[in-house]
């Protein structure tokens, strides 16, 4: 099993994945700002991760009786970014519900997201190159 392999590397992949589609779509959602009947759409990833998570949890436990044995529940399935479009607000006598200070703040908060995946990614690459190099 490698690094890159790993379930926590492959969380961090899909997680930068899912701030480049959720960069894509709030662009979109600015881009559309005055188009009348336009719904803004957003990305989900988190949220199912969490679940998730929270599924792997069980509360049965599998009798280990060494380091190497896998536990219940731990399936190493990530969970994929999906598109979402909110079609059920307005914003707008035109239909549109696209408030451009939300979009702004939700930009703000997906790139420090995406920086901090990338800074979590670049921590596991030099932890396997130490390991590697030997240093």
């Amino acid at each position: 099993m490698g690094l890159l392999n790993s379930l926590s590397f492959r969380r961090l992949q899909k997680g930068v994945d899912a701030a480049n589609m959720r960069q894509n779509a709030l662009a979109n959602n600015v881009a559309n700002v005055d188009t009348p009947n336009f719904k803004r759409s957003d990305v989900s990833f988190e949220s199912f991760l969490r679940e998730q998570e929270r599924g792997l949890q069980s509360s049965l436990r599998a009798k280990v009786t060494d380091s190497r044995h896998i536990q219940f529940g731990s399936t190493g399935n990530v969970p994929s970014p999906v598109i979402q479009t909110d079609k059920r607000t307005s914003m707008n006598n035109n239909g549109n519900n696209v408030d451009i200070d939300r979009e702004m703040a939700l930009s703000a908060e997906n790139q420090l997201r995406y920086s901090s995946y990338v800074q979590l990614l670049n921590s596991q690459i030099s932890m396997m190159r130490t390991a590697t190099e030997g240093r």
